[in-house]
Order: structure tokens, then sequence, then C-alpha cells
């Protein structure tokens, strides 16, 4: 009796480790930290990058709305202050035209946004709880977007209203994919 209980605990032991392996096997080895970091990943809506970065050098180096001119009075300026470092060169390539193609810092901050903005999309597949909470938070930056661009100066240029269409596109591109996507996964027969 005894050898059948040492048997059967054997059996047991090596069937408990069995299952772990086919679970370590189905998630592909990943851990809790990981599934931790991949649903931090799933909710930051990568956008905010772009915009952070368009943030700090509107409030960092943008100047003064308000100058003084050579008379010594205060004017205020017509366009954003910003649109000086925005339009400065980012980086220069001579082309085999003959001309300088001329990336500005603008241009490359619309460019970077741009490539969050397809990652965003390829996210947006996915029909997790994630990534639900990934549009509530990319729609809070919109409204975020939306009022910098509304109330301060800096944020008044052509540059900052792309990278916020951007983030519009990106609420409704994630909620049109993911309604798609889980339509087709639910895989309902009819016209439901």
């Amino acid at each position: 009796m005894e050898r059948d209980t040492k048997i059967a605990l054997a059996g047991a032991a090596i069937a408990k480790r069995e299952r772990k392996r086919q679970e370590r096997a189905a998630s592909g080895g990943r851990t809790e930290k990981g599934n931790l970091m991949r649903m931090l990943f799933g909710i930051f809506p990568l956008l905010v990058i772009p915009v952070a970065l368009y943030n700090l050098l509107a409030l960092g180096f943008g100047g003064s709305v308000e100058t003084v001119n050579e008379l010594g009075e205060f004017t205020r300026l017509e366009t954003a202050p910003i649109l000086e470092l925005l339009n400065g060169k980012f980086v220069g390539l001579p082309m085999i035209s003959g001309v300088d193609w001329i990336l500005t810092k603008g241009d490359a901050i619309l460019l970077l946004a741009v490539v969050f903005l397809f990652l965003e999309i390829l996210k947006s597949t996915s029909t997790g709880t994630s990534t639900i909470m990934n549009h509530a938070v990319s729609m809070i930056l919109f409204i975020v977007c939306l009022i910098e661009f509304l109330l301060l100066p800096n944020f008044a240029t052509s540059t900052f209203f792309i990278l916020m269409s951007m983030t519009l596109l990106d609420v409704l591109a994630g909620v049109v994919v993911t309604i798609v996507s889980a339509r087709r996964d639910f895989g309902v027969a009819g016209d439901i």
C-alpha cells in the first residue's frame, strides 16, 4: 500500500510538472512581470511621446508672445513664438538633383508621430481590456491637445494641429479597428 501511495504521489508530481510546462509553453514563457509590462504597453498610447516632445519644446524653448520693439514699446506677436524653433533645420541632405533636402524640427516630430500612429493602429487590432483602456487614454490625450491648441499661443501652429489631428485619428481608427476585429473574432453567423 505504501508503495502504491508513493507511485501515485510521483505520478501526481509528474503530471503537475507537465501541466506547468504546458502552461509556460502556451504563454510563450512570459512571467507575471512580463504580462504586467505588456498590459502597461497596451494601455500607454505611443502618441504621448511626440506630444510630450512638442510640449517640452513649446514650454521650455518657445519664447514669449509679447516683445519689446525698437522704440521700447510692448508688442504682441501675431504668430506663435515657437515657429522659429520648429522651422529650424534638423537634417539636411544633398540630393542628386542638386538641391538640399531639409527636414525641419517640426517635420521630424510629425514623422515620429506618423510612425507611432501606425504602431497604435496595429495595437488596436487586439480586443483585450488594455486596448479599451488605451482608447480611453488616447481620448484624454486628444482632449488635452485640443485645450492646448485653443488656449496656449505656442500650440497654435500647423505642426501641433497635425499632431492633434493624429491623436483624434488614433482614437477614431482605434475604436473602429477594435470593433471590426472583435466582430471577426466573435464569429457570429448571420447579420448580427
